[in-house]
């Protein structure tokens, strides 16, 4: 029963890890002793991430910048990963984006651009990984590949977002796919569906214009636990399904959400 839930050596490659939920779930497993890759497509945003964390939390930091919504991208970050390591423990695909616009004027781009980084990058990037997974797996160390979705994937989307729920439903439901595929080859996979956290993404939705200073206490209150995640939330749950602790959990989508849709 010892060490349960330590991630400590573990390698770590957490895409979408320049801010947001991917920074709160890299600053985590920095914390707690793994090594820690990060990728976005910013490259001075990944760059300078990654040297901050590194500042706050000790241990390895790594920015790979890259578009990870195309498969040229994919493939670079794949390749520079893999120039610099043999193995990868644990996969997050965290990288998202989103798009909101009334339902008569939705636009094409809208669409196509939150399926390519929500779902097509999900895949191809677990795809691309797969020779550096399996080289870490064992059957008493499964590899972990950890997808994070959306509670908007399940409930009905509180706003005129009329991709982004779809796409992270397919995330799910790719997760369970990946599941019935890899588990035997020990690599494990589960997924994350965060409810409201402080960042960018949700300022943008609360008008907050991406401003991720704003009164995050008020928009909690509409939450059933009143008030939104912390880092320690969601990177508690990425550790738990990539220690010990996770090593029997398959194919599953868990609610990070303080009970947004348990009481909705």
């Amino acid at each position: 029963m010892n060490n349960l839930f330590s991630v400590k050596d573990k390698i770590v490659f957490i895409s979408g890890g320049s801010r947001g939920i991917g920074e709160m779930i890299a600053a985590g497993f920095l914390a707690n002793g793994a090594k820690v890759y990060i990728s976005s497509r910013k490259a001075e945003a990944c760059d300078a991430t990654a040297q901050r964390l590194q500042q706050e939390y000790g241990g390895t930091c790594v920015s790979i910048p890259a578009d990870l919504s195309t498969l040229p991208g994919i493939e670079a970050a794949v390749a520079a990963f893999s120039a610099k390591e043999e193995k990868l423990d644990v996969l997050i695909n965290n990288a998202g984006a989103s798009w909101g616009a009334p339902l008569e004027e939705f636009p094409e781009l809208g669409w196509d651009k939150v399926m390519d980084v929500n779902v097509k990058g999900v895949f191809f990037l677990t795809q691309k990984m797969l020779p550096r997974l399996e080289a870490a797996a064992t059957a008493e160390d499964p590899s972990r590949v950890i997808n994070v979705g959306s509670i908007d994937g399940i409930k009905t989307p509180a706003f005129d977002t009329f991709s982004y729920g779809p796409s992270k439903a397919a995330v799910h439901h790719l997760t369970r796919n990946l599941a019935a595929h890899l588990t035997r080859r020990n690599i494990i996979c589960n997924a994350i569906a965060p409810g409201p956290f402080p960042t960018w993404m949700l300022s943008t939705g609360v008008g907050g214009g991406g401003d991720t200073d704003i009164d995050w206490d008020a928009i909690g209150q509409h939450n059933p636990r009143g008030r939104v995640g912390t880092p320690e939330d969601i990177a508690g749950l990425a550790i738990f399904l990539s220690s010990r602790a996770g090593a029997y959990t398959v194919g599953e989508v868990i609610t990070c959400d303080g009970g947004a849709v348990a009481c909705s």
